[in-house]
């Protein structure tokens, strides 16, 4: 597994609570990762109550990237549409800090209708990044929606090859090709946004071939004028066929001819179980685990071993495991069997050393499931190898 695809498994495996920061100070907030349940028991009653409302967002991140403290107040919008079968309210939408300004309509917004949150950060805290987030409340939905705006202020703005030369395909400037858009629930779509710039003397169409059915890529203003920076949006639609973590890929084409190199964009897919039924949500699946550490003793370079995790199966229908994403091609999966009603079963994988370094080793799987309660679970396998 690559270091990009490491670094979304670790991301995905924190649950972070708002940490709303001062004006000026600087410091990002950290946002919560949606539906990650990770360990975090739920009442069935609750997730079946929060499942009302269907909403999909046109971004759920801006990306205002280099801007300089001269360019004054900046401004973006977030589209949400109503997917689901009733009228939905923006009851409220509560911004991090006084430095962002927000405006969102107060009526009813009926099925297959579309609504605009717009925000404004005033860019008055002198050169700093910053990560603002809106927390939105929405009827139907019991827990909000965060958005955020992000960006580099500088007190002037740097060259163009100065921000966009660490990837660089022919003409197109980019900071890097790899992206994260965030979880995806099955039967939504979810979208990225980032900066590109044309590093060259003339403007360039850009194109993308070799795409990944699920994968969307645009470019707005496209052709890029020379010397410019432009947005790229990724949307990923879900797959039925897909769950856990993918990467998608495209290839740039700039002027007619392909780029040497692919950008590539993962999404971690799970459940949406707001396409449930109520009685289905509540007679859930309900996995509980002995342990969610799986501890093995100093090993010898090479030795292969096998890891079992048993788990119990507390709910009233079958458990079962649309896919397992370990954090390392030394931990594979051996057997996932589906787990019946107040059942018992065992999960299996198999671990090769010879595929990890000398020393302490902690491996994490992340589980992908159809539990309600649980749609996302880590467990972790650890060993010494000598």
């Amino acid at each position: 597994m690559t270091n990009f695809v490491r670094m979304k498994m670790i991301f995905i495996s924190i649950i972070a609570s708002l940490a709303l920061s001062t004006c000026g100070s600087g410091r990002s907030e950290a946002a919560a990762v949606a539906s990650v349940d990770s360990f975090v028991e739920l009442d069935a009653a609750d997730v079946a109550d929060e499942q009302k409302a269907v909403v999909e967002w046109d971004k759920t991140v801006h990306d205002f990237g280099d801007v300089s403290v001269s360019d004054g107040p900046l401004s973006c919008s977030f589209t949400l549409t109503n997917k689901g079968t009733e009228p939905i309210t923006i009851f409220e939408v509560v911004s991090s800090c006084g430095c962002t300004g927000v405006d969102f309509p107060k009526t009813k917004i009926e099925p297959g209708q579309s609504a605009t949150i717009s925000a404004t950060y005033k860019n008055e805290d002198g050169p700093t990044a910053f990560d603002k987030t809106l927390t939105v409340y929405i009827s139907g939905i019991r827990r909000p929606v965060i958005l955020r705006l992000r960006g580099v202020v500088h007190p002037k703005k740097p060259s163009l090859s100065q921000l966009y030369s660490p990837e660089r395909l022919g003409d197109l400037g980019l900071k890097t090709r790899q992206y994260y858009t965030g979880n995806l629930k099955q039967g939504l779509s979810v979208s990225e946004t980032a900066n590109v710039a044309n590093l060259g003397k003339k403007p360039i169409d850009v194109s993308f071939t070799d795409v990944s059915p699920q994968l969307k890529v645009s470019v707005s203003p496209n052709p890029i004028p020379a010397g410019k920076t432009a947005q790229i949006v990724f949307t990923v639609t879900s797959d039925p066929s897909l769950y856990g973590l993918n990467v998608y890929k495209a290839t740039p084409v700039l002027d007619g001819v392909p780029a040497t190199g692919t950008i590539e964009v993962a999404t971690l897919t799970q459940e949406n179980f707001a396409l449930w039924s109520k009685e289905a949500i509540e007679k859930g699946a309900i996995p509980a685990f002995e342990m969610s550490t799986f501890a093995l003793n100093s090993t010898v370079a090479g030795e292969r071993s096998t890891v079992t995790f048993p788990c119990t199966n507390k709910g009233g229908s079958s458990f079962h495991i649309f896919k397992a994403d370990s954090d390392s091609p030394a931990l594979s999966v051996t057997s996932l069997p589906d787990i019946g009603p107040k059942a018992k079963g065992n999960l299996l994988f198999s671990l090769d050393t010879s595929l990890l370094p000398e020393g302490d080793n902690v491996i994490m799987v992340t589980l992908t499931t159809n539990s309600p309660q649980r749609p996302l679970i880590n467990l972790f396998v650890t060993c010494v190898v000598k």
